[in-house]
Parts: structure tokens; sequence; C-alpha cells
């Protein structure tokens, strides 16, 4: 019986940059992989924080790269910080909206009312990021959730990575307002569940596989929704950082890129506390993980971050183990 990674699943929900790309570059047979999904009967979704491009315009550069793609397939926060938002409000509420023209069009559909002043005395605050916004929108939103007004965000990304460097992203915009109100937000994007729940139920997904390539959202955010995550290793984190890993930021599969969706995924046993993967044994002694298989075998990192996870499975230890290998 086949025993494919993908088997196990009736929909992929994938992140988008170190995923599908990198920069403006394709990652080497994502755009297959992706595209072999619909004939394997399998529904395909795409998470992002990005809360100022359309699903339109996502799809559109997706498609140009040679994804499948289609508006109703991009989940953006900007949708589910809408979504979100007006589980909280009554129909015909007043939102002020801090954020790009998507993020209002979101809010209108959910049939809230957007008002652009805290004199309009807004019922609720809905804060995404835009290049425009300004001291004056910042402002604004203090002045309505000092007053009352609910506050949601579409995501707390600190960073926005440009050509020339990194820039304030919306957490950090977020968080202004935060200091000078002194309160918290609602957050709908990774890793919070909201944009994950938002995509499988559109998608109507039952049993999804979470795809990313940082733990700190996609996985951690995959986890907190109670869906199988996968970590693939063409983007931010490594199996280093796998293999230390917060308790919650631990994914459930370790995959090299998206072709190994179709690959046998290795089962792990384990005997008497050491841990097998393929050829691969594995055991921790203290701050050690002992590895009897090759460094550059993935199998070694799979049979290590099961016996690091399994030696400790409620806490996370202050330092990552330092890991040996062996090989016969």
């Amino acid at each position: 019986m086949s025993r494919r990674l993908i088997d196990g699943f009736d929909g992929v929900l994938a992140d988008l940059d170190g995923v599908v790309y990198t920069g403006p570059r394709a990652i080497d047979g994502a755009t297959k992989a992706l595209d072999k999904l619909e004939g394997e009967g399998k529904s395909l979704a795409y998470v992002t924080n990005n809360a100022s491009r359309s699903p339109e315009e996502v799809a559109t550069h997706l498609r140009e790269l040679g994804a499948p793609a289609t508006a109703e397939q991009v989940f953006g926060s900007a949708v589910a910080g809408a979504e979100l938002l007006a589980a909280k409000m009554a129909p015909g509420a007043a939102v002020l909206v801090v954020g790009s023209q998507i993020l209002a069009d979101s809010v209108r559909a959910q049939g809230l009312v957007v008002v652009r002043s805290s004199d309009d005395r807004p019922d609720a605050v809905i804060q995404g990021f835009s290049p425009d916004l300004g001291w004056k929108d910042l402002a604004e939103a203090a002045y309505a959730v000092t007053a009352g007004a609910t506050w949601v965000v579409t995501n707390m990304d600190m960073t926005l990575p440009q050509e020339r460097g990194f820039a304030p992203g919306n957490g950090s915009l977020v968080a202004a307002v935060a200091a000078a109100t002194g309160k918290s937000p609602l957050v709908a994007g990774k890793p919070e569940t909201a944009l994950f729940e938002t995509a499988a139920r559109h998608s109507g997904v039952e049993c999804a596989l979470v795809v990313g390539d940082r733990l700190d959202t996609d996985i951690l955010g995959g986890n907190r929704a109670g869906m199988a995550t996968v970590l693939v290793l063409t983007g931010v984190d490594s199996v280093q950082t796998a293999l230390a890993a917060r308790l919650d930021e631990r994914p459930n599969y370790l995959i090299r890129s998206l072709r190994e969706l179709y690959v046998e995924y290795p089962a792990i046993t384990a005997d008497d506390g050491a841990y097998s993967c393929g050829t691969a044994v594995a055991r921790a002694s203290g701050s050690t993980v002992n590895v009897s298989g090759r460094e550059n075998d993935l199998n070694s990192w799979r049979a290590a971050c099961a016996a690091w996870w399994a030696a400790h499975p409620v806490m996370t230890p202050h330092s990552a183990p330092e890991i040996v290998f062996a090989t016969g």
C-alpha cells in the first residue's frame, strides 16, 4: 500500500515565499508538484500574510511563474481579518480601516460599513499593511481603540523584505498603536489559526496538509489549527532549526522540496529509546543526539528529531542539542 505523503490528505494549504518561489523565481520542481495535485484529486489553496495584494494579483503572479492559481485559491490575511471581524460584529457595524484598498473591499464584502475617521465613532478598527500609511492613520486607529473599538489586525509580521533590506512590517505599525493605547489586538494572520481555518473552509478541505518553510508562522499556525504540518527545506528554516524547534513549532514531517509530496515517506519506529527512519538510527542522551547515519541523509535528521522531541515532550530545552553522526 502506498505511503506517499500526499496520500494521507485531501488538500494542501501552501505558503508562498520559500515554498513556491524565492524572490522572482519559482523553486525548482515546485510548480510541477503543485500542478500535479488536481490530477491526484487534491485541492490546493495558498495562504499568505500579505494583506496589500488582492487574490487576483497574487494568482496572476503565480500563473506567471507557472503555478496553477485562481483568485479563489488565494487566501490572504485581509480576507481572514475581515471574516474574523465580521464574526465579532453585527451586520452594518462601522469599521475604521487602516490599510489598503484590498482590506477595505474585504470588509465591505462582509456586510460592514467602512469609515475613515475615529470621529465617525467606529465599532471596530481593522489594521493591515499599506506602504501609504502614515502617522495620521495610526493616530486615528489609536483614538478609536482607546475609545473602546474592537481591534483586529491582519498579521503581525514585524519586518517586510525589500530589495534594499528589511523595512517595518505590519507588526511594527501595530506595535505603535499598542504602545499608544496599552491594548492588544485580535490577530487573523499566521501564526494564528483564522487564516488556515478560512482557507480550509472555503476549499472544502477536511484533512489538510500545511506546507511551509517557517517554523514560527507556517508550522506554528498549522499546529495551532490542529492540522498536519510539513516543513519544506527550500526557504528560511533548516533541519538544524527544526531539531531545536520549540514544542509548538515542531512539524509532523520534513521534506526537501514539494517534489517529495509524491515520494514514499518513511515510517519512524521506536525501540527502547532508539528511533529509526530508513537505515538511520538516533538516540538522545543528555544534551546530545547520536545518529547512526549520514549527515546528508534527511532520514538521519528525521530520526534525530524524533529522538530529541521524544526526550523532551513537554518542555523545549534552553539550548539546541549537539548532534553526533557515526557511519559504519
